[in-house]
């Protein structure tokens, strides 16, 4: 069974192929894509390929994906999890991204702070990494903000419209 978290604001729930409009929405916002190694979503058939993704991808225990839902609102307003996650070594990565309309909310503190919880937790991990743009302000103050530190920099990770970028590598090891 899907692991449903809940926080005081947020319900983070299993994606299922009803939210591919609420994640066409999203993936197909630049604002959002902007930093995300990934070029916007062009037709809804993408999103219903996101879902099969993040099914493929927990069923295989290579992450875990949960749409974020707003308590007493229908429909998510974006996701987070773990992906590269290696059951065996005790580690995995953490992304999350909000639709814009909710930026500047607190929301993605919110969830990245439950989601840490359940993988130190339940899933028994030891190390969460992240790894993000450089020129992804936002998100670095947010890790920073809940313990992660900056490890390094991986010189020309993610490419972005045809352009290859630098980002920073961040941990937070289980205390």
């Amino acid at each position: 069974m899907f692991p449903v978290l809940e926080t005081e604001r947020l319900r983070l729930r299993e994606i299922e192929i009803a939210d591919a409009r609420d994640l066409f929405d999203c993936f197909s916002n630049p604002e959002l894509t902007r930093y995300y190694g990934l070029e916007p979503f062009t037709n809804i058939g993408q999103a219903q390929q996101f879902v099969d993704v993040f099914a493929k991808n927990l069923q295989e225990k290579r992450g875990i994906r949960w749409g974020i839902e707003i308590k007493g609102r229908q429909g998510i307003i974006g996701t987070i999890g773990f992906n590269a996650w290696f059951a065996k070594h005790k580690r995995a990565e953490i992304g999350y991204e909000l639709h814009p309309d909710h930026w500047r909310q607190g929301y993605a503190a919110e969830a990245v702070t439950a989601v840490i919880a359940h993988g130190f937790g339940e899933l028994g991990l030891t190390r969460i990494g992240a790894v993000v743009f450089i020129e992804n302000i936002a998100s670095q103050a947010l890790l920073a903000k809940l313990g992660f530190e900056q490890e390094g920099v991986l010189r020309k990770y993610m490419v972005q419209n045809g352009v290859a970028h630098d980002t920073n590598v961040y941990a937070l090891i289980k205390p």
